[in-house]
């Protein structure tokens, strides 16, 4: 497909690494690390306000339909920012732009900590989404530094900081914000952010920019990477199906641990989180499956996994212990599938990496969205068996296009 990809302007033959050591000898543990950690902290800069919402609309005297707007934003900001602005990765290289969006996110983070009224915070938590792109453009730029055979471990090792940025986002939020107060939890992030920029300067390698084409057609190109490769529909089918599942349940989780049965809180769903631990710690071995041609298969199991536990969840939904073996094997199933998919992915057309990653992840946080108001809504009229039914009934669209011929490679 690389000469078709050519051909059709997704990139121009060029050598895509120049200027260091690293980038002709592949990439280097410690970069590996660095950029790992750098994309877990930009993923994490997305989920602090969540345990701080009622600090903030205390403090600025907002109501709770106003500061309710500062995560929605933020999350919108976000698909805005993969969509426009995650494709220049392909136009411009990519050392440049993961240093400036690092920058422009310290002044958000910083400019959302010196906010001083609610509509000046939901500002800032727009502008925090749309220029929080670095983690997006790092998986890329990490998996076209990696050699060809070790490509699926490395997005593996890339999404397992991404995955324990998410994890630890809301925990250290809280800690900061009960302790501090949530200013400091944005100082906090902004001086983070300061440093690793500063250290992926000194790290990155140069890169070569593989579309000179003008920005209108690399929009354009992101919709005819999705035409022409069969892989890249199937993999976003399978990743905004699966996140769809997984927020059909995390956006329905609070409801049933405060009604009458368990009479708990929302710290009971931060700790069902914390589980989610063990598939950050399994992204690299099924990373590295994926390397040995195994991706597909590994998507197709995750989703029977995924579809299991949302058995476990209703026959189990009287029981704390249940929930919580439910919750480890939908982690595992949406999360090591996500890696799966990211590892067939990134290898489709040469240059193109920051494009595909576009297509992807725009389906991927639209499903989440579409997922979130389908829990919702069967809440309200169903409660625990609409959630699981309708989890189920989303996750088998993708289990019967698993169980079709695979098509292109």
């Amino acid at each position: 497909m690389e000469t078709t990809a050519r051909n059709k302007g997704y990139a121009k033959p060029a050598n895509d690494v120049r200027g260091s050591e690293v980038a002709q000898e592949g990439i280097s543990r410690s970069l590996l690390l660095t950029m790992s950690v750098a994309a877990g902290a930009g993923i994490a800069n997305l989920y602090y306000n969540q345990p701080l919402l009622d600090q903030m609309a205390r403090d600025l005297n907002a109501g709770e339909g106003t500061i309710g707007l500062v995560p929605t934003l933020t999350q919108i900001g976000y698909a805005v920012g993969m969509l426009l602005l995650v494709p220049l990765g392909d136009m411009r290289p990519r050392r440049r732009l993961s240093l400036l969006f690092s920058v422009l996110t310290a002044l958000a983070l910083l400019g959302t900590a010196l906010s001083v009224s609610a509509p000046m915070l939901v500002a800032f938590s727009l502008v925090l989404g749309v220029c929080n792109m670095s983690p997006q453009l790092l998986i890329p730029f990490a998996a076209q530094l990696a050699p060809k055979e070790d490509r699926g471990k490395v997005v593996g090792f890339m999404l397992s900081g991404i995955f324990i940025g998410v994890l630890l986002s809301r925990t250290v939020a809280g800690f900061v914000g009960a302790e501090f107060g949530w200013r400091a939890m944005f100082v906090a992030a902004a001086v983070v952010m300061v440093v690793l920029t500063i250290a992926l300067a000194r790290m990155l390698p140069t890169n070569v920019p593989t579309y000179a084409e003008s920005y209108a057609r690399l929009l354009k190109s992101v919709f005819d990477l999705l035409r022409d490769h069969s892989t890249l529909r199937e993999a976003c089918l399978f990743g905004a199906t699966l996140f769809a599942a997984f927020m059909i349940f995390w956006s329905s989780l609070i409801h049933l641990m405060v009604s009458s049965q368990f009479d708990l809180g929302p710290r009971a769903v931060g700790l069902y989180g914390i589980l989610g631990a063990a598939a950050a710690v399994l992204s690299p071995v099924i990373g590295k499956l994926a390397d040995k041609g195994a991706a597909r298969t590994m998507a197709g199991l995750m989703i029977i996994l995924t579809i299991a536990s949302f058995g476990v969840f209703w026959f189990g939904r009287t029981s704390l212990v249940w929930i919580g073996v439910g919750v480890l094997l939908m982690d595992l199933g949406v999360q090591l599938a996500h890696v799966s998919n990211q590892s067939r992915i990134l290898h489709l057309a040469s240059g193109a990496q920051s494009r595909i990653q576009t297509a992807y992840m725009t389906s991927y946080f639209a499903g989440g969205g579409i997922g979130a108001a389908i829990g919702a809504f069967v809440w309200d009229r169903w409660e625990w068996a609409g959630v699981c039914t309708a989890a189920v009934v989303v996750l088998l669209v993708p289990l019967i296009r698993w169980l079709l011929p695979a098509g292109e490679k």
